[in-house]
């Protein structure tokens, strides 16, 4: 029998991509200044990144990294359980385990990893994991990899969630979800998901990335926001790469559990440990957003101000109170339109199409920082309701 071949494949995958108008293109960045970004030997005013408290340009953050390359070189050299574990590392996780208020906290190099270790580490076979419909790849691979049983249940649907614990008997369960759901921005219902974790005797487990750094108590996100602590949530992920602007992430929670994933976790022993120059960055970071208060504050602002302004434009927003604020534009071709007609006037707005989002549901989406201006902010709502009104006229005529 022959076998198939990949790049046959490969092309074939490639050529339907084409057709469907779903080819990805990556736009190289060749120079940065807050909020500003140079692609392509344009200057555009970005709002697509997840650096929401303008924390990846913060001196006081560049100069940590700075100090820490010149005195620590630029990588760890080994994994955590060689020689890699740096005192940078111990304490990033000791400030990140306080902030939090819970026992304990591992550094991880990615979300993805993290997400990939702690399913692997604490699940088996005859286990479940049952998570949100729109959960991030990130936990849907992870439970997929990881062997467990995958039940996912409806958007943000507590009761869901109950049905499909109550539907898979025997064995471990966990119950996974997003703090902050990256496409939509909306908020996961932690009250309502831990009272169904403690009835169903599943651990919630709540990956926050889009949350830590930008809701809640200094911060503290979305299981702090909702009055929960380490025995509601035993475990959470904390990622150092969107609102606290660096790199890696950090999994934080119940002592005992983290424990186990540092002697057990597969991508945690046996990958290099993250730069210590990197820890000494996420560090400042984690002190500032700790801190400063009027970062959120600014923020709070400007996510009011957009969606005050959509609604006088009559642009189609999500229910939304997170700096993720999607702009729907159904179809993909008037996304992608939409887009390129928003860089055209000097913004840059990615355009989110299936296979990301369900069909029909493409859009732009609009994240705000805090350092935005309230000018800038008014400036990409006229350039919005420009731009959709010129394809409108283009439609009917």
């Amino acid at each position: 029998m022959a076998r198939t071949d990949i790049h046959e494949r490969v092309l074939a995958q490639r050529r339907q991509r084409i057709a469907q108008g779903r080819l990805r293109e990556r736009r190289t960045v060749t120079r940065r200044d807050g909020v500003r970004v140079e692609v392509d030997g344009q200057w555009l005013t970005g709002f697509c990144s997840n650096d929401y408290l303008g924390l990846a340009s913060q001196f006081e953050v560049g100069a940590a990294l700075q100090d820490a390359v010149s005195r620590e070189g630029t990588g760890a050299t080994a994994s955590h359980l060689v020689c890699g574990h740096h005192a940078l590392h111990a304490q990033l996780e000791r400030e990140m385990a306080e902030w939090l208020g819970v026992p304990r906290a591992l550094l991880f190099g990615s979300g993805f990893a993290a997400n990939l270790a702690v399913q692997q580490a604490l699940l088996e076979d005859d286990d479940v994991c049952v998570q949100d419909r729109l959960n991030h790849a990130s936990l849907i691979d992870a439970t997929r990899l990881a062997g467990a049983r995958l039940r996912r249940y409806p958007h943000l649907d507590p009761e869901g969630a109950m049905r499909q614990l109550r539907n898979a008997p025997g064995g471990a369960a966990m119950l996974a979800t997003d703090g902050v759901f990256s496409m939509d921005g909306d908020i996961a219902p932690l009250r309502a998901l831990s009272l169904v974790a403690r009835t169903q005797d599943a651990l919630l487990y709540v990956d926050d990335a889009h949350g830590v750094g930008v809701l809640g108590p200094q911060g503290r996100g979305t299981a702090a926001e909702a009055g929960l602590g380490v025995a509601d949530v035993p475990l959470q992920l904390v990622t150092l790469g969107k609102a606290l602007g660096g790199y890696g992430a950090v999994v934080a929670g119940d002592a005992d559990l983290v424990e186990h994933l540092a002697g057990t976790a597969r991508p945690y022993l046996y990958t290099t440990a993250l730069p210590p120059a990197l820890a000494a960055a996420s560090l400042a970071a984690l002190r500032l957003a700790r801190r400063d208060d009027w970062r959120r504050t600014r923020l709070q602002e400007l996510v009011g101000q957009f969606r005050t302004g959509a609604g006088r434009f009559g642009l189609e927003l999500m229910p939304s109170s997170t700096p993720i604020q999607p702009v729907l534009c159904g179809d993909e071709a008037t996304a992608t339109a939409m887009s390129a007609a928003l860089e055209r006037r000097g913004f840059l707005v990615t355009a989110i199409r299936p296979p990301t989002v369900a069909e029909g549901r493409s859009r732009l989406r609009v994240t705000l920082t805090s350092l935005h201006t309230p000018q800038q902010v008014n400036a990409l709502l006229g350039a919005l309701a420009e731009a959709r009104d010129r394809l409108a006229r283009e439609a009917a005529a």
